[in-house]
């Protein structure tokens, strides 16, 4: 936890931006892995819950009555049972003095408090939900069933979370940088251990293991593979094979859940061959422009846009595409090559808030979310502020299924080469990523340490370590 007073002037500074009503913030109960008593581990808290209320404890719910200024802990105290198995926890009333809230409730209260609030006419402000059970709890609380809850949930609640969390504080960059600690060393691990003979399932659990070991988990689950054209390639029993890339995505949360998110991806034997360095300093220079020019004011979309401008004039050099690169992006052909989008928000969650809902929290009445294949899986597109918190990951794949697609389609002939292309679907993928403050004249790398992937230092870390 952060101190008492920033989860009351979070609170209230909430408050004021929803402006009428009652706030119900639903914590996350536990998630069996199979059965009830065998829960993952560890918990892990909703991200909003904990941002305002700071309590990493399962079975609670936040109330705030906005109307009456009243904020009320809503949550049952562990039995003597539960002791002999877990150990003794504060009581809720000690939790809520810890976080600032004055008054508790056992959970059986919520329906009459929900009861009464709705006879009076106020507004129940609640978040979308993601896990069913919440979404039972608010059926059986408001009487809306599933499928209707999304839609239900508070406009004006989303805004206001989205707003407040969006803005990192100097405390959440802090911790945001000790994910990034952890990170490094997660990456560097699999920098050590990737060789031939390696399996991939190998190298991923060691990279998970240092982050249990620093922290409370991992950000995201683990992806390692040789097949970087996947974008979700998590570790297979695959041997890593001598002439392969290596694609490592992961980051760590810390014990606080404040996460990191990097990608590198490098040759399994050490060495790059020339025609992997070609397509790995396209990437490496689409990365590295961003940082000359993401800043405040500056709209992440047209960001975006630069680069895939950048990327379809390398790939233009080295004859996989062709043509005129303004028509060819604004068609969507560099789409083949880079299918996502630049980067995404990143903080409590690796991908910051996205169960809030893409138009709210990456996308403004400005900047509308695009439907073109590829750029339609850009997750933040909005004008950048000082405190936001992205990661800046592009990447090149060839994608055998798409090529094969595309090509018997007809798509995008004038500026794809089909018949080069073909020579690369044994190719896989590469990304390279890192997590960037926006400052109040520019950016900057988050985390102490670089994890190498200049092509000279990926080449002599692993040559020397």
């Amino acid at each position: 936890m952060f101190s008492r007073e920033t989860y009351v002037s979070r609170r209230s500074e909430l408050k004021r931006l929803v402006g009428n009503g009652i706030i119900v913030l639903f914590g996350n109960n536990e998630s069996p892995a199979n059965y009830p008593s065998n829960g993952y581990y560890p918990f892990r808290q909703d991200s909003s819950f904990l941002y305002y209320f700071g309590l990493n404890r399962e079975g609670l719910v936040g109330v705030i009555d906005i109307d009456n200024d009243r904020e009320t802990l809503i949550g049952n105290d562990i039995d003597i049972e539960d002791i002999v198995w877990f150990g003794s926890v504060d009581s809720v009333s000690d939790m809520a003095a810890s976080t600032g809230v004055v008054n508790t409730a056992p959970m059986a209260t919520l329906a009459e408090i929900c009861n009464k609030a709705r006879e009076k006419g106020q507004k129940i402000h609640f978040l979308p939900p993601y896990r069913f059970d919440t979404k039972i709890q608010i059926h059986d609380l408001l009487g809306i069933h599933p499928s209707l809850q999304k839609e239900a949930a508070s406009a004006e609640l989303i805004k206001a979370v989205v707003k407040m969390r969006s803005v990192k504080e100097q405390q959440e960059i802090d911790e945001i940088e000790r994910a990034c600690a952890i990170g490094y060393k997660m990456h560097t691990t699999a920098m050590r251990l990737t060789r031939p003979g390696v399996t991939e399932k190998f190298v991923g659990g060691q990279v998970d293991g240092t982050a249990n070991s620093y922290g409370a988990m991992v950000s995201f689950p683990t992806i390692f593979t040789q097949h970087g054209e996947i974008m979700h390639g998590n570790p297979s029993m695959s041997v890593l094979e001598d002439g392969r890339l290596a694609l490592c995505d992961a980051g760590a949360e810390t014990i606080n859940n404040y996460c990191s998110d990097n990608t590198r991806t490098y040759p399994v034997n050490g060495k790059f061959t020339q025609r992997q360095l070609e397509i790995y300093s396209i990437v490496e220079a689409c990365h590295d422009y961003v940082l000359g020019v993401a800043k405040p004011g500056v709209r992440w979309f047209d960001v975006h846009m630069a680069v895939c401008r950048l990327m379809t004039e390398r790939l233009k050099d080295t004859g996989l595409m062709k043509g005129d690169t303004e028509e060819a992006v604004r068609a969507g052909a560099h789409a083949m090559f880079l299918p996502h989008g630049l980067g995404h928000m990143m903080g409590m969650d690796v991908h910051d808030m996205e169960g809030l809902g893409q138009d709210f929290v990456g996308f403004d009445e400005e900047t509308r979310p695009s439907t073109q294949f590829g750029t339609n899986c850009l997750r933040m597109g909005r004008r950048l502020e000082e405190g936001f918190v992205l990661t800046d990951e592009p990447g090149i794949y060839f994608i055998p299924a798409l090529i094969d697609d595309w090509k018997a389609r007809g798509l995008h002939r004038d500026f794809i080469n089909y018949d080069m292309l073909e020579t690369y679907k044994d190719f896989g993928g590469i990304r390279i990523e890192d997590d960037i403050l926006i400052t109040a004249d520019g950016c900057r790398f988050l985390g102490k340490e670089r994890i190498p992937y200049h092509p000279a230092d990926v080449e002599n870390f692993m040559r020397n370590n």
